[in-house]
């Protein structure tokens, strides 16, 4: 498959965030869950990115980042020099949150690195009106990557633990 048809797949059926009983979740009943729309308007919209990730002898490291919601992926740039960069180098496995802890989005995945001209293209007319600067795919301090989504976590703090929703995603 050509990072032009990367695609993540369509959206599944959600269940509940996975927590310890005490958190008071109700897993026999979906009422209140966060509609899906709801998460992609937040992943869309949001200005900052808090990417996570592991450096090699296993400390965490997390930063923000500027980034968007692409092609049903979460997409970001770094140098690849960065500690984000190397850390994705070694261990691509990475954790997105967005910019809120009253509504939260949580994204856990693999971060990959595009290199595909049409991809990159996307994303520099996307990134652009966002954020009043268009990247340069072709800068070597440019590091372009695309979550591969496994899991996403979201629910609003207001009406924790009835909102918590989880969607797992088996062919990301």
């Amino acid at each position: 498959m050509s990072e032009t048809d990367a695609r993540q797949p369509s959206v599944p059926t959600p269940t509940r965030t996975l927590m310890p009983e005490g958190y008071g979740i109700n897993h026999a009943t979906p009422e209140g869950m966060v509609e899906w729309d709801t998460v992609v308007e937040q992943l869309t919209n949001a200005h900052n990115y808090w990417v996570c990730t592991t450096r090699p002898h296993g400390r965490p490291h997390v930063a923000p980042v500027w980034g968007l919601w692409l092609d049903g992926a979460v997409h970001f740039s770094t140098d690849p020099a960065s500690t984000k960069g190397r850390n994705l180098a070694a261990n691509p496995a990475c954790v997105v949150h967005l910019e809120s802890g009253d509504d939260v989005v949580i994204v856990e995945g693999v971060a990959e690195r595009i290199t595909d001209p049409a991809v990159l293209g996307r994303f520099a007319d996307a990134y652009e009106p966002k954020y009043a600067i268009r990247p340069d795919p072709s800068n070597p301090d440019f590091g372009f990557y695309r979550v591969r989504h496994s899991v996403i976590n979201a629910w609003r703090e207001k009406d924790f633990p009835t909102s918590t929703t989880r969607w797992h995603f088996v062919n990301a």
